[in-house]
Parts: C-alpha cells; structure tokens; sequence
C-alpha cells in the first residue's frame, strides 16, 4: 500500500501593506467628500422688522452684545458670557475715548425684556449714544 504523503499547507496570511493602503484610500474619500460646515455658536431667533438695514462692512464695526432666550448675555464676535457687571466694565473699556463707538443688542425674541433693558441702561450710563437692535427684514404685509 502506497500512502499518499499530503504536504503541509501553508496558513493563511494577511498582508499588512494591503490593508493599510484600503484604508488609505476610504480615508481620503470620507475626507474629500465630507462638507464642513460651519456651525453658529449660538442661535438666536431675531424679531421681525420691517425697518430692518442691511448690514455692510463699517469703518467701525460695532460691538455686539447677544441675549440669549434664558436672558444669559454674551458679549463681542467670540460670544464670551458676561455678567452685567462685567459688562459694564467692558463696554467702559473699549468705548473709552471713542466718540462714534456702536453698541448692537442680538437679542432673541424670547429674550427677558428686562435683560435688554438692563443692556440699555448700561450703555445709557457709559455715555454710548449709538444703540441698535438686530433684527431680520418681515415680510411685507398683503393687503
């Protein structure tokens, strides 16, 4: 009787190199075909005007001062939160010597009330006379 001499089989590899260029490439694709879309720190629904002005570039962009829906205040293009102490002091600070220094309020529309006004005080008291609001463009009324 002639048995058959069966020959070993080799075990089965997987090669690294591969697996590491297939993951290569689906990470390039989710990168190119992901949009990145920036998302506003905090959202504000604003009250409707029909009075609204478009904003443009200023010489003197103003300062902005955000009132969320819980009455918490914010204050400048980073949103940084302010008590209305610190406020104060801010606005002290950076209208000091400033003849045409602008405050705009970013209120939402279901701000507190007293919040706004509080704002307004504030300013009243610094010496700042240009205060505005604001506010998105209403649509106009059908007769």
């Amino acid at each position: 009787m002639h048995f058959a001499v069966s020959k070993r089989r080799q075990s089965p590899a997987v090669i690294i190199v591969a697996l590491i260029d297939v993951l290569v490439v689906l990470v390039i694709f989710l990168v190119v075909t992901t949009t990145f879309k920036q998302q506003p720190a905090l959202k504000l629904v604003l009250p409707q005007s029909t009075q609204a002005k478009k904003t443009g570039a200023n010489e003197n962009p103003p300062m902005i001062v955000y009132i969320d829906p819980k009455g918490g205040l914010r204050l400048g293009n980073e949103a940084a939160p302010v008590t209305s102490e610190r406020l104060r002091t801010e606005l002290r600070q950076l209208s000091a010597g400033k003849t045409n220094f602008t405050l705009v309020l970013s209120a939402d529309e279901k701000a507190p009330w007293g919040q706004v006004v509080r704002v307004m005080d504030i300013a009243k008291e610094l010496g700042i006379r240009a205060v505005s609001a604001f506010t998105k463009t209403a649509a106009p009324a059908t007769p």
